[in-house]
């Protein structure tokens, strides 16, 4: 909103060359709300703003741009800049840009990195991508266990300036492996001669460096804190995270689960920002494979010609037998994928999940094939619409329903299970691919129950 108000004041100031002004506009406002201004204006316009703005404001705007525009600027902006930016960026939000980057393009800009800089960029991008590692910050406080509270203090006084947060302190021994944390508070308001060891809150919660992004999800959602330690594999303290940029990875992780959920690959980039052609070929691949899936319908529907050429009314419902039965799988897939994503669920409880689906499914079924009954029973001219033998057809369509409905929501909530199992994202299980599924086997349970019970009448 604010952007859209100041944007051409600001724009025809920058044609002007009236850069006090602006300077003293920008500074007005915080640095969240001077990059809502940024989103809108042209990279050039970004540039000028950029360099017009206090060095520290500028460091601050541009961790709130998105990646897309970081990206842009630093092709704006001259290397003097963009050395002065990047050093003073937080590490885990340099990393989420540098990752992001061509190789080539990544080495240029740690090459403008001071050495401490780039010693720190380095090893972080030395993880596995997507691991907590990559996310990390190494702006931590940690202190000795064998120290007092005038000792932290002291240490505090020197170095807690340097660090991105002071809430939680974290005890190391002399190898600098974790032992736990204290509470700030709890260190000012103790006796200078308390040792460290006495303010120990016996919570050794800790991520590993190597672990993938969506256990920092869960961690924080589990112990409900802001921050949390980091370590490697011999439990030396390596880093933190915190609640922030946890958020930006479940923000992350939801959108991609809805958009292969929708039947396609995740995409890379914001929809209005993705190249065309990139996005045709997400979205092409998981559509040519449900048209294909789809053929197979086609060729149920040849497989029981017969019966539909000597009961043409059974076609009338089979939009009606296989959408039900899509529809059902959808459901199921939709929940069980999300319960597994937000730990409600896990493997072994597929036994649960197929009993309370069974039951489910029957109880749903049972609730679409009364008001097919009632639909068709109660229908006016019923015998000229669905013929003599309609009360053979309604209960044709009703155990059809029953079926069809059962069936897919067994398999919608099963599949999810088989590919986790398999190493694959559940989100991969889309409801289209379900749907195409279940079309499938639908007909067949269609025709298979229609046979049993209009044979002798109608076929």
């Amino acid at each position: 909103m604010i952007g859209n108000l100041l944007q051409p004041e600001l724009v025809e100031m920058i044609r002007q060359r009236n850069f006090t002004q602006l300077r003293e506009i920008l500074c007005g406002f915080s640095a969240a709300e001077i990059a809502e201004i940024f989103t809108d204006l042209k990279p050039d316009d970004e540039a000028v703003l950029m360099r017009i703005l206090p060095h520290e404001t500028a460091t601050d705007v541009f961790e709130y741009l998105s990646l897309e525009d970081q990206e842009h600027l630093l092709h704006a902006l001259g290397n003097e800049h963009v050395a002065q930016i990047l050093n003073d960026l937080s590490p885990d939000d340099r990393t989420a840009l540098l990752e992001e980057l061509p190789a080539a393009a990544t080495q240029k800009l740690l090459n403008l990195l001071s050495p401490d800089e780039r010693k720190i960029a380095s090893e972080l991008l030395g993880y596995p991508k997507d691991s907590i590692g990559r996310r990390m910050t190494p702006e931590y406080v940690a202190i000795k266990q064998s120290w007092n509270v005038e000792g932290v203090l002291n240490y505090l006084r020197t170095e807690g300036t340097k660090r991105e947060s002071l809430n939680q302190l974290y005890v190391v021994d002399e190898k600098g492996r974790l032992v736990d944390w204290v509470r700030l508070r709890n260190v000012v308001i103790a006796d200078p001669k308390t040792p460290v060891v006495e303010l120990l809150e016996n919570r050794n919660l800790a991520l590993r460096a190597t672990d993938d992004q969506e256990s920092a999800v869960a961690a924080f959602k589990k112990y409900d804190v802001t921050i949390l330690p980091v370590v490697d594999s011999k439990d030396v303290l390596v880093g933190v995270v915190t609640v922030d940029d946890v958020l930006d990875l479940a923000e992350k992780e939801a959108t991609e689960d809805i958009q292969k959920m929708g039947g396609m690959e995740a995409l890379d980039a914001p929809y209005l920002t993705i190249k065309m052609f990139s996005m045709i070929k997400k979205r092409a691949g998981w559509l040519a494979v449900l048209f294909l899936g789809e053929m197979l319908t086609a060729t149920a529907m040849t497989y029981f010609q017969d019966e539909i050429a000597k009961a043409v009314v059974l076609a009338l419902f089979v939009p009606l037998i296989i959408s039900s039965g899509g529809n059902s799988g959808s459901q199921a897939t939709s929940l069980i994928i999300r319960a597994l994503a937000v730990r409600d669920i896990g493997l072994r409880d597929w036994w649960i999940v197929i009993k309370r689906e069974l039951v489910a499914g029957f109880a749903l079924g049972c609730v679409l094939a009364s008001i097919a009954l009632v639909r068709i029973l109660l229908w006016p001219n019923r015998e000229k619409v669905y013929g003599p033998h309609y009360v053979l057809v309604a209960s044709t369509v009703a155990c059809s329903l029953i079926g069809v409905v059962l069936f897919g929501s067994v398999a919608g909530s099963m599949l999810p299970f088989i590919l986790r199992r398999f190493g694959f994202d559940p989100a991969a299980a889309s409801a289209p691919f379900v749907a195409t599924l279940v079309d499938v086997t639908g007909l067949v349970i269609y025709f298979s129950i229609a046979y049993q019970i209009l044979h002798g009448t109608l076929l």
